[in-house]
């Protein structure tokens, strides 16, 4: 879900312009962090919105268990839930020419939809340690995204095997969504904490390789900023998600 502006940038392989730092790069990748902690913020609201009645009651309403009164996921959240990837998916079919207009829809589209499923995240565990993991969560990005962007190592053969990898845990959960699998979920939990940081780390520096492959480009530069914003929106969400899954203290 992390790789969206692979067919847009050059291979990595292409012969490149000056990698040093100059107010040009530093001006693109600082549109794409805003972009992302923007999502980020939205997303966050629109969580807050749907983890209280009246809203939560049609996605997440509470049932009789032989526990007791327990949440559960309806129909229409379920629907919510998948709508982010269903979206992905279909813009690969309908977005025949990309603009920084549809890219910018596109993004903002499933910052929207994924905000609102997390909603369960804010029913499922506490706000202390869901805000904790937040911060843990944005220190890590931090970090792994200045390796990043600061690394002279080329993280292309990284990236190609993280995706695999991204795809293998994909398909792992969808398995376990019948088998319910304690040691799968675990195992799913700590390849997903190390293919998403790892996945930080070489989504931008195909950001900072893609700004001198688009040589001052300025309507490439804003579906790059979109495109890039989106992946590590995905990295950071995914990380935290699975980080939570460790640090979380259940209600």
């Amino acid at each position: 879900m992390s790789d969206f502006n692979r067919g847009y940038a050059r291979p990595f392989g292409a012969p490149q312009a000056d990698m040093a730092v100059d107010a040009g790069l530093r001006s693109f990748m600082l549109g794409v962090y805003n972009k992302v902690a923007l999502g980020l913020a939205l997303s966050g609201v629109l969580a807050w919105i749907t983890s209280h009645d009246p809203v939560a009651s049609y996605l997440f309403p509470m049932v009789q268990t032989p526990e007791g009164m327990a949440r559960t996921v309806s129909g229409l959240g379920l629907a919510l839930m998948f709508a982010p990837l269903v979206v992905i998916i279909g813009s690969r079919f309908v977005m025949r020419s990309v603009t920084p207009q549809n890219s910018g829809i596109l993004y903002w589209t499933i910052v929207s939809l994924l905000g609102a499923s997390m909603g369960v995240l804010l029913l499922r565990y506490t706000g202390v340690s869901v805000a904790t993991t937040f911060f843990v969560t944005a220190a890590a990005f931090g970090g792994l995204s200045l390796f990043g962007y600061s690394t002279k190592k080329d993280l292309s053969g990284v990236g190609s095997f993280l995706i695999v990898g991204l795809w293998g845990i994909i398909l792992a959960s969808l398995v376990n969504i019948f088998l319910h699998s304690s040691v799968i979920a675990f195992t799913v939990s700590v390849l997903g904490v190390l293919i998403f940081s790892g996945l930080i780390a070489w989504n931008t520096q195909r950001l900072k390789q893609t700004y001198y492959q688009l040589a001052g480009d300025q309507t490439g530069m804003a579906v790059a900023t979109n495109y890039g914003a989106l992946s590590l929106y995905l990295d950071f969400v995914n990380l935290f998600q699975f980080l939570l899954m460790f640090t979380g203290g259940r209600r």
